[in-house]
């Protein structure tokens, strides 16, 4: 089994990427760099979660090796020459240590260490070069690679200066250092801690939240009455939110409109409102595309027409209209979609036919699961009376867990005695050799932070900005603070002691003492703090307070919203009741006159082909009368062009033919200029 454990696991995950990926990805419509991107940041992500366990367990073999070889050191010493082996007895200097046993995932030497180097650093260079670039140069208002790439530089400065400032500063402590020189080693060293001091700032603020709010979120979850309460509210201020997204939306298409008819086909900056009305919804072109007079020469006015800067501020201002608009719109529908559920909870509580009966039934055909295993019965007992108790059991073993946590990152600096209970756990693991125990342990710690952590940067209204900058950086510094919990770093708990490879690839902290004895120990204690304010809702009342409204249970205003909320899910359940109440119309009066229909269709159809025939052979008889007679007159022929659905004659055009139907043998839809066609969208415009 030597390697075989990480191979598989390397599959594993690759595969749970990829098929998530594809579960909330569409790969027809993205870029290719971009999904591999995407890909490759989220596989590397995981990878870290499923493979540290493995190098945990197998750095706990080799410490066990090498205790043996030192127990076995000094019994293995010579007796003096003075000495007869009859009358000397040995009195053994060390307790008989128990056999070790080879994990079942055991890593042979050599491997780790090349595994989390390649892992660590193409996770940096996707967390502070690729990832923040590519999203700030998709959504960049520039119409040129270069303005692109300019954008994106200044729109992450931010983030790269507070990583130079954090780089810098430290450069500076070992520079000045008389102990130290700085060579390679020493410089890998500074820009790894670097990025660590910058990834545990970020997750101990994350982490303080979500340790909190997560056991509560479950806890209210059972209480289907406060849920949909909250629910309400939250359906209200969406609306809110919605309908100024909408708002905005307009105000920018009626901009682009515009602009969009102050410069015409012809402008030398038609092809960037071309590449903005690309960007735009489709309605919104078609409406655009319509009752424009192409026959306008921009010379003839003496227009004011923006410059290539406003049109690329307009472009940016467009893209984020438009994605806050299609944000907020699935945003209602999945929030409608919860409210409606819950409220047929609601009702079927008291149901005594023991049956889970929904106001709208899904359209789509029942599967297997749900005709076989999840059937009506089993829907009303899972949702009316089992899911609360299970959700309320997983809250309280998730506080026990969240209080652990916090324990721990307070007192995992201690070694004698051990007060990390993480630590506790794994050690008495460690005599008796499980190592499936601790694999296990490691895997689902590691899996509840990452949860705390990333669940409170995707359930809060933070930016995308903040999102994406938030993510990938605490990966490394949250594995780097697991491995203090449990002892496993010896930077921290000063024990010597087999280190793990990925401890190994961080470098040595003796170069930056102050960090490790510092504030790797002392900053993770804030966690404590965080979360009394986190349970007492401090950061809630305070925004309530200024202004921005909260959920708050004693606020008149919350209680406006509530109200309001559930007058905007009545509304919305009687629009969608007379959408289905025609739909069934329309199938009814299909099925009982559906024969009668299509005879009449089948009769109106022969008519109309005839119609046609008839009509276009009185065209063909004008083109050849058009083309053979050159003497008619102007009105003719743009009866004949507008019957031909002809493209309008370009003024700007070199040399004008007599007949410009024939000159053209193309034929492109009507309304819509022909600079408008589609072109090869470059790398990262994926919105």
């Amino acid at each position: 089994m030597s390697g075989a454990a990480l191979g598989i696991e390397i599959v594993v995950v690759f595969f749970l990427a990829l098929f998530l990926l594809h579960r909330y990805g569409d790969f027809k419509k993205q870029q290719r760099m971009v999904l591999f991107g995407t890909l490759l940041a989220w596989y590397l992500c995981f990878l870290i979660v499923f493979i540290l366990p493995l190098d945990v367990s197998t750095t706990i073999y080799k410490q066990c090796k090498i205790d043996h070889e030192e127990h076995a050191a000094p019994n293995a010493s010579p007796l003096p020459s003075n000495h007869s082996a009859a009358n000397t007895t040995v009195t053994p200097t060390k307790s008989t240590l128990k056999a070790c046993y080879k994990p079942w995932s055991y890593i042979p030497d050599g491997i780790m260490p090349v595994f989390w180097r390649v892992v660590y650093w193409t996770s940096q260079c996707l967390t502070w070069l690729l990832l923040p670039f590519m999203q700030s140069y998709a959504r960049s208002g520039g119409f040129s690679i270069t303005g692109k790439i300019k954008t994106a530089l200044i729109e992450n400065a931010i983030y790269y200066g507070t990583y130079l400032l954090i780089f810098g500063s430290l450069l500076i402590y070992v520079a000045v250092h008389p102990e130290w020189h700085l060579s390679w080693y020493e410089l890998q060293t500074i820009g790894i801690t670097a990025a660590n001091t910058w990834g545990l700032f970020l997750l101990v603020l994350l982490l303080g939240y979500g340790l909190v709010e997560i056991p509560r979120s479950y806890w209210n979850a059972s209480r289907h009455g406060h849920l949909l309460i909250k629910t309400y509210f939250k359906a209200s201020k969406l609306m809110t939110e919605k309908a100024d997204a909408e708002e905005n939306l307009e105000d920018m298409m009626e901009e682009v409109r515009k602009v969009s008819e102050s410069i015409k086909y012809n402008h030398p900056l038609r092809k960037y409102i071309d590449t903005i009305l690309r960007k735009c919804p489709v309605e919104h072109q078609e409406k655009m595309g319509r009752n424009m007079d192409d026959y306008e020469d921009f010379d003839d006015k003496q227009n004011s027409y923006p410059s290539e800067k406003s049109l690329s501020k307009l472009h940016k201002q467009v893209i984020y209209a438009v994605q806050r608009h299609n944000r907020t719109r699935v945003q209602w529908q999945i929030l409608l979609q919860q409210a409606i559920h819950l409220e047929d909870v609601a009702k079927n509580e008291t149901s005594s036919t023991h049956q889970f009966v929904h106001s709208f039934p899904s359209s789509e055909p029942a599967g297997w699961f749900s005709r076989y295993v999840y059937t009506p019965t089993v829907e009303w007992y899972w949702e009316c009376l089992l899911k609360c108790w299970f959700y309320r059991l997983l809250s309280v073993v998730l506080t026990l867990f969240s209080v652990a946590v916090v324990w721990s990152e307070c007192t995992f600096f201690s070694t004698r005695p051990v007060l990390s209970l993480f630590a506790v756990f794994i050690q008495l693991a460690e005599r008796d050799y499980n190592y499936l125990y601790i694999e296990m342990a490691c895997f689902i710690t590691i899996f509840f932070l990452c949860t705390c952590v990333y669940s409170t940067v995707f359930h809060r209204r933070l930016q995308p900005a903040v999102q994406r900058h938030a993510v990938l950086p605490s990966h490394p510094p949250l594995c780097l603070n697991f491995l203090g919990l449990i002892h496993m770093d010896s930077a921290i708990s000063h024990q010597q002691k087999e280190q793990t490879a990925y401890t190994s690839i961080m470098g040595s902290m003796r170069v930056l003492s102050f960090i490790a004895n510092g504030f790797y120990i002392y900053y993770p204690m804030l966690i404590v703090i965080l979360c009394i304010a986190t349970y007492f809702s401090l950061g809630t009342r305070c925004l309530n307070l200024l202004g921005f409204q909260q959920f708050v249970g004693d606020s008149e205003m919350t209680s406006d919203l509530i109200d309001e909320g559930k007058e905007l899910i009545r509304r919305e359940k009687r629009k969608r009741q007379r959408i289905e109440d025609g739909e069934n119309r329309r199938r009814e009066w299909k099925e009982r006159y559906g024969s009668q229909r299509d005879d009449y269709t089948a009769r109106n159809r022969s008519s109309h082909e005839m119609k046609e025939t008839s009509y276009s052979d009185t065209v063909n008889t004008n083109n050849r009368q058009a083309k053979y007679s050159r003497a008619s007159g102007r009105a003719e022929r743009d009866c004949i062009e507008l019957l031909q659905d002809a493209e309008p004659l370009d003024f700007n055009a070199d040399s004008l033919t007599d007949e410009p139907l024939e000159s053209e043998s193309g034929r492109h839809s009507g309304g819509r200029y022909l600079s408008m066609s589609s072109s090869r969208s470059r790398i990262f415009d994926d919105v």
